[in-house]
């Protein structure tokens, strides 16, 4: 049997790897390029390529970034703690007490704030970090740009089609750096796979398979009295008013359709981008989506589909599937090792390439393993996608995942729960960004917003 380059580790035990391995010499780089190449499932070329990539430095002194973070969640500390290698959290934000006490003690001499529209006044914050749930990403990050702030936002990058559409015109009309943080972009992983695909190491593409976690399909779920210290009506912000539920919150707040859009807009914000990544069509997206919900939600319980299929077809052709599978849980661990990862798979005429956070492999192993010519183009390189942020702060350069990359991402999301939830075929104009003769779908492009969390606020 043909071996095969297969790629089972760990991400982030490897950008640890890599961080030091950068503070090395050349010489001695080089000397263990092959030994990391092993370790974190890469071949050697693409590990020794590393050591004259520029990656951001952390920074020190008055080269320091000050960064606010709003939305302390686990997602939200994790992407600050990653900002503390490239400046310092001076303020924090959230609606929930227990979650900003947290933050205020693990980011010591942040200022606390409970509105996200006090910390922006603070003259001295020169970027801010959007970790909210998923409804507040717009106006936060509109907000934060109105008053002359940076944003790393968290992805989807929007709940709506027409809300990208909204951030994208202030982040035009204002000229700051947004980074929508579809991080998988800045792995080494995904960018040789995207390499090897557009530089026809596997022949002309023909299709790409995408698979995504399930979602949760639990309930019904009782209501109960609010949490002391919590402000649950600016929790909920725009979105109706209900009565208080714990699973509508904090971790799980992404299984509503209210909040979010189920594993479709989690996941698939980062799967998807990377198919759109490989077509090199940040701007632009499908001409029609067809989806369907494969189970029947419990009354009373999530409302966002848990298992669906969807089929993105493109001018040229292109189609791209996107279906949900039971062997990952939501979170991404792998529940049946012996069932279907979530990931990516490109076919092509002559091979395939499979990636996910986990593994790469290929149907021949000099797709990977043989090294790229020097002449070869290759896709922007990021190795720390907050590192990355903070180069472009500091340079206002373009970052590798702009407004209009996320919104773009956020948008193929946004067809596919549509597509599921109408149960059908709906043609898109990826120029217009408008659904072509379908009123009902029309509908879903846009949301109402219940006041006084409008946009009237900012």
């Amino acid at each position: 049997m043909e071996s095969r380059l297969t790629a089972i580790g760990n991400a982030g035990k490897f950008a640890r790897m890599k961080t030091t391995s950068l503070n090395t010499s050349r010489r001695s780089f080089l000397k263990s390029a092959t030994t990391l190449a092993a370790a974190s499932s890469l071949p050697a070329w693409v590990v020794a390529e590393a050591a004259d990539q520029k990656s951001a430095a952390p920074a020190s002194g008055n080269d320091q970034l000050r960064f606010a973070l709003i939305g302390c969640g686990g997602q939200g500390t994790g992407d600050a703690k990653n900002a503390q290698n490239f400046g310092r959290i001076v303020a924090v934000c959230d609606v929930d007490e227990s979650h900003l006490a947290a933050a205020k003690k693990t980011f010591a001499g942040a200022e606390g704030y409970s509105d996200f529209r006090k910390l922006l006044e603070r003259k001295d914050v020169d970027a801010v970090i959007c970790g909210t749930v998923d409804h507040w990403h717009t106006i936060v990050s509109m907000a934060a740009m109105k008053a002359g702030k940076d944003v790393y936002c968290e992805k989807p990058l929007t709940l709506t089609i027409d809300e990208g559409k909204r951030v994208l015109e202030v982040q035009r009309k204002t000229g700051r750096v947004l980074q929508t943080g579809t991080q998988q972009r800045s792995s080494q992983r995904f960018r040789l796979a995207i390499d090897v695909v557009r530089n026809g190491r596997i022949g002309k593409l023909q299709r790409a398979e995408v698979w995504l976690p399930a979602g949760l399909r639990e309930g019904p779920f009782k209501t109960t009295d609010v949490p002391a210290g919590f402000n649950f009506d600016f929790w909920m912000g725009q979105t109706p008013k209900v009565d208080y539920v714990k699973e509508r919150t904090h971790r799980t707040f992404r299984y509503w359709w209210e909040y979010s859009g189920g594993t479709m807009t989690d996941w698939g914000a980062h799967h998807n981008d990377i198919v759109l990544w490989a077509l090199d069509m940040d701007g632009s997206g499908p001409v029609s989506v067809e989806g369907k919900q494969l189970v029947e939600m419990i009354p009373g319980g999530y409302t966002a589909a848990s298992e669906y299929e969807v089929t993105y077809t493109y001018a040229s052709g292109f189609v791209h599937s996107c279906r949900s599978t039971k062997a990952s849980s939501p979170f991404g661990a792998v529940v049946d090792p012996k069932g279907q990862p979530n990931g990516i798979k490109f076919i092509g005429s002559d091979g395939w390439v499979w990636v996910s956070r986990e593994a790469l492999d290929a149907s021949k192993r000099e797709i990977l393993a043989d090294k790229l010519p020097d002449s070869a183009p290759r896709v922007y390189i990021s190795n720390n996608h907050m590192g990355n942020f903070a180069e472009c702060v500091k340079s206002r350069k373009a970052p590798l995942c702009s407004a209009e990359t996320g919104h773009r991402s956020a948008s193929i999301a946004h067809l596919g729960t549509t597509a599921i939830r109408l149960g059908r075929k709906l043609n898109w104009d990826p120029v217009k960004e408008q659904y072509v003769n379908d009123p009902e779908a029309t509908k879903f492009l846009a949301r109402e917003m219940r006041k006084p969390y409008d946009y009237d606020m900012i």
